[in-house]
């Protein structure tokens, strides 16, 4: 086993390596989002934004994030 093991996961259609330990908000702040201005979509199953510092990523996970923006 390697010293760094990683997980290979889709985010909206796009492949992406994230470090294996992950969490589904530490994956929205790497792409540079709010977890708090968010809709995640795992697996085809709405993950509560309420437990995306608990979720953590899996091998071959799909994701579609969705931020909201705000304005008027």
């Amino acid at each position: 086993m390697s010293e760094t093991e990683t997980c290979s996961i889709s985010v909206n259609g796009q492949h992406r390596r994230v470090p294996a330990g992950t969490t589904v908000a530490g994956l929205v702040q790497e792409i540079g989002l709010n977890p708090a201005r968010v809709a995640v979509e795992r697996n085809l199953e709405i993950v509560p934004r309420s437990t995306l510092a608990q979720v953590q990523v899996e091998d071959g996970d799909d994701y579609e994030i969705v931020h909201f923006v705000g304005g008027g």
